[in-house]
């Protein structure tokens, strides 16, 4: 089943991405630029150079997935602040994907397990 949610977390690559790249080359970006494990069932986020492209690796049983999208009209904009292989929140993910793009905002704090 083809499922993301809160229950994972999202990095974001930093640089531009040759969307060329499949599960290979991205796993490889993974590996050697974020130094994490692409079998670790985190979620990683490729933007390509004009923003206009994305894709979403990500492990699942059985073997790796990419979610790919490609905008007709607009870009896609990270959130304000975002760095380079930085987590990205969940709710982040699905405002960038929709297009909606938040300038200003504060988190209020919330009870997290440690």
């Amino acid at each position: 089943m083809f499922t993301l949610g809160s229950s994972q977390r999202f990095f974001l690559y930093g640089g531009a991405v040759d969307m060329r790249k499949g599960f290979d080359g991205l796993s490889g970006l993974v590996r050697n630029s974020l130094e994490r494990n692409p079998l670790s069932g985190e979620v990683y986020i490729f933007l390509n150079r004009s923003r206009t492209l994305v894709k979403l690796l990500h492990w699942e049983a059985g073997g790796l997935v990419i979610y790919y999208k490609r905008l007709e009209k607009g870009t896609f904009h990270p959130p304000v602040g975002m760095e380079a292989g930085g987590t990205l929140p969940w709710s982040s993910l699905v405002l960038m994907v929709e297009g909606i793009r938040v300038l200003d905002s504060r988190q209020l704090p919330r009870y997290t397990l440690a």
